[in-house]
């Protein structure tokens, strides 16, 4: 689910998707939502479809959204899983996501590059090197999920 007007381009994250569900053996649909009112129809129609869940997309509007996404996941029983820790942290499935905490530090030296005279364009970019999986175990209890021990072994932090 992704909002095609806020979205990160999804050239980004849309190949790695495709393949991990063609090597999965499972289906993958892009679920566009333009507006909040939109948001309800998408996690029905997921209900309707048996087995189906929802990852929803890095975007902003996804995010100043997380409550209401959330809240529907939970109302139409979809797992899903987010791109932010707070989605788990407000009732979402699970979420895998860079360490922004980590990340500061490296904007810190970038901008001291920058004050001493380099030019932004010649700085290389610094992809994220930590990322956090969140797994709520609450949420998946209340949707009948069993989640693998050496998947609970992985995870960062298990809400409980």
């Amino acid at each position: 689910m992704f909002n095609p007007t806020t979205s990160v381009p999804l050239k980004f994250y849309m190949p790695s998707v495709q393949a991990a569900a063609s090597t999965s053996g499972v289906e993958m649909n892009a679920t566009p939502v333009h507006a909040k009112e939109e948001i309800e129809s998408v996690f029905a129609a997921q209900a309707r479809d048996q087995g189906s869940s929802l990852i929803v997309m890095p975007d902003p509007f996804n995010g100043a959204n997380r409550e209401q996404i959330t809240l529907l996941a939970a109302r139409y029983r979809v797992p899903a899983m987010y791109y932010r820790r707070e989605f788990a942290e407000v009732g979402g499935l699970i979420a895998y996501a860079n360490d922004f905490a980590e990340q500061f530090p490296q904007a810190a030296a970038y901008v001291d590059r920058i004050l001493k005279g380099a030019k932004p364009a010649d700085l290389p970019v610094q992809a994220p090197t930590k990322f956090d999986l969140v797994i709520n175990l609450k949420t998946a209890k209340a949707l009948g999920l069993d989640v693998p021990l050496g998947m609970q072994q992985r995870a960062d932090e298990l809400i409980e």
